[in-house]
Formats: C-alpha cells, structure tokens, sequence
C-alpha cells in the first residue's frame, strides 16, 4: 500500500510540474498569434462578448432630425424631417444587431444596403462598429430615446439612401414633432 501511495505521490508531483510549462506554452502561442493577426483574432471575441451587450432598440431605428435646438422639450427639439420624408425621399432607417446593420430607404423598403463584416462594443452610452473600412459610432443623447450616428474613416456613398445623424426608434416616432407632407406623396 505505501508503494501505490509514493508512486501516486511521484506521478502527481510530475504532472504537477509538467502542468504549468505547458500552460506557459499555450499562452505564449496564443498571444503570438494574437500579435500576428489582430484582426482576425480579436473581431469574433468581441462579437461574442458584446452579443448580449448589444441595446435591442438598435434594431429599429428611424432617422429623425434637429429642428428646434433651443427646445428643452426632446419631442420639440428633435422631428421628423421634411425634405428626406415628403420631397426627396432619400433618409435611411437602419437595423442593427449582432449579425448585420441594413440600411433601408424610408421610401421603399426594398432598397437596402446590407454590412455583415463588423465587430461591436459598448462604452457607456456608445456602441461601436468597426468595419475594415470605417467605423460607426451610435451614441444614446437623450433617454426619449435619441441616438446620434457619428461615421469615421472612408466615406459610405449609399444610392437614393442619405443618413441621418439622428435616430429613435419607431415605437417612439410618434411623440416627436412632425411636419405634415402636404400634397407630396412620401
């Protein structure tokens, strides 16, 4: 029995110290491949970690407009816009969540442009998107809830879809201020 004992002993004790140097090893190869490819490394843990991060009303924003800035009322201060709804029809609303963001022509909702290739985080009251081209950054400015939409890097150049840098989302479309269409057809 004291030999099955001091050979469990020696046995626990050598994989003991193997243990740690091969976890050393791991680390070390995974943060040299972190090193190597930053880009391909990092986005799917972001997305992954940011899945359950992600504010549900991103998926159903509307784009509305600055129209009164010296209002303290949020309704008053933010509205929908007149020349993007009523005679060019060219706004886009946009749907956001962890797979994709669609950019969609208030006028017709089959015209849409589609980015599936991002990463996202949160920082507060922001949620960022990074694309290898550009970066968006969605920013809660007031709980009513207004967002507003600030894009780095190269410039988006949508067709028939211009972009708001403000957006709520459609359930509270109603409360805010809006402008009659008169006998335009938008």
């Amino acid at each position: 029995m004291k030999n099955v004992i001091i050979s469990l002993s020696i046995v626990t004790a050598l994989l003991a110290s193997c243990s740690p140097a091969t976890d050393k090893k791991v680390e070390k190869v995974a943060s040299t491949d972190a090193k190597t490819a930053p880009v391909s490394t990092p986005a799917p843990e972001k997305n992954n970690t940011s899945t359950s991060e992600l504010p549900g009303e991103l998926s159903e924003l509307v784009p509305i407009d600055l129209l009164n800035s010296k209002s303290v009322n949020v309704y008053e201060k933010y509205g929908i816009e007149f020349s993007g709804n009523c005679y060019s029809c060219d706004l886009t609303s946009v749907s956001i969540t962890k797979e994709i963001i669609i950019w969609t022509n208030v006028c017709d909702e089959k015209d849409t442009f589609e980015i599936s290739d991002f990463s996202f985080s949160n920082e507060g009251n922001k949620t960022i998107f990074k694309t290898p081209e550009r970066t968006y950054i969605v920013t809660q400015i007031d709980k009513a809830p207004v967002y507003e939409l600030v894009i780095e890097g190269k410039k988006l150049e949508l067709k028939n879809k211009r972009i708001s840098k403000y957006f709520t989302t459609e359930k509270a479309l109603p409360l805010f201020t809006e402008h009659d269409c008169g006998n335009f057809e938008g």
